[in-house]
């Protein structure tokens, strides 16, 4: 087994779709090196049931298991609620684990649900395709040159989908909310140039901005975000809430699917999925956050297709089920390939530095 532990199936069929995408767009696109190039820069690798960025654990309860997330302060502060403890103890795990022991899996899941926990019952999720909705009026058959992608989402997953884009042709916006900028912006520098580098960085608040935000909207033919469900609509930013645009593709990534508000990361979506390692001692984690990249190449390949039939389309793309989808093929051949560092890639735009490009972007495109 590799360092990562990524069975060659899996690297195979990922492969598959990046030639795929490649072959549209006229570009080299790694499938390799997209699933194994965090890890090839942050030097970390699964460690049984520890995941790669430490923040994931697989947890036994006591009639299966699970994985529980714990990424954000929030996650942290939750935690004497989910066990019911009076205090937070400098390391949460062990307690975690001791009382999941005394629980169900659909007892610790629905708890942690209830908390806004990203939480996976092992194997929930089955495999599914995108899910294609009628959204607008479709257009001729495009490929990517010369159209404008406003790119929503943050971290992995998203990112991943508009930086593919971007580099076969298409001019991508990355909008974020100046108080809650992509929190990728805070981490490893060379991680945030490797996904969002050539884009334009637009800061706009999502409330009170709603107005420019929408103007931006209504001049793109390609809408990637990752927000929760109806997050955008209560606010009049939704993909029936646009001006329409005849061709325009909307990409939502969620973790489970539109009919959910459930959270997810990477790692636990994988686990969701069924796409893990299976041990004489249990279940394993696979990859670093292998759901996330694994979306992103599902994600920009059904943007394509659908261009390529005129758009004017919703694309729903679960992550867990993407990964569902990979489960499978942990059945083949193990690989000994090592993580692939990425090539080094220019500074990425800064917070909001090319707003007043995008203000011009937009006025342009509004008169055309």
């Amino acid at each position: 087994m590799g360092a990562l532990g990524i069975a060659d199936g899996v690297l195979r069929r990922a492969a598959v779709t990046a030639d795929a995408i490649a072959a549209a767009t006229g570009t080299v696109v790694d499938a390799t090196e997209l699933l194994t190039g965090r890890a090839a820069l942050s030097g970390h690798a699964p460690q049984g049931r520890i995941s790669a960025g430490g923040a994931t654990q697989l947890i036994r309860a006591g009639d299966g298991w699970c994985a529980l997330t714990l990424s954000r302060a929030d996650d942290i502060a939750a935690v004497p609620a989910l066990v019911g403890a009076d205090q937070l103890p400098a390391d949460p795990w062990p307690g975690i684990h001791g009382w999941a022991a005394q629980r169900s899996v659909a007892e610790l899941v629905s708890r942690a649900v209830l908390l806004d926990l990203p939480v996976a019952a092992l194997g929930e999720t089955e495999a599914s395709a995108p899910r294609v909705l009628g959204c607008g009026t479709a257009g001729p058959a495009r490929g990517l040159d010369g159209l404008l992608v406003v790119d929503m989402t943050s971290m992995w997953a998203g990112p991943l989908c508009a930086r593919l884009l971007g580099a076969g042709g298409a001019t991508v916006v990355k909008v974020e909310n100046p108080t809650r900028p992509d929190g990728t912006r805070a981490g490893d520098p060379r991680f945030f140039d490797w996904m969002n580098t050539g884009k334009l960085s637009y800061a706009v608040d999502f409330d009170t901005d709603r107005d420019a935000l929408s103007d931006l909207l209504a001049v793109a033919d390609i809408v990637l975000e990752g927000s929760r469900p109806a997050a955008l609509a209560r606010r009049g930013l939704g993909p029936h809430d646009c001006p329409p645009r005849p061709g325009r593709v909307w990409l939502s990534i969620t973790g489970y699917g539109a009919d959910t508000h459930r959270v997810a990361f990477g790692d636990d979506a994988a686990v969701a999925g069924g796409l893990v390692r299976r041990t004489a001692d249990g279940p394993a984690f696979v990859g670093d956050a292998i759901a996330d990249p694994l979306t992103g190449l599902t994600a920009t390949a059904a943007v394509i297709e659908a261009l390529a039939h005129g758009g004017g389309v919703h694309i729903g793309v679960a992550m867990a089920a993407v990964a569902a989808t990979y489960a499978s093929a942990m059945d083949a051949a193990d690989t000994e390939a090592l993580p692939v560092p990425p090539a080094a890639a220019p500074r990425a735009s800064g917070l909001g530095a090319d707003t007043a490009a995008v203000h011009r972007l937009v006025a342009e495109r509004s008169w055309a």
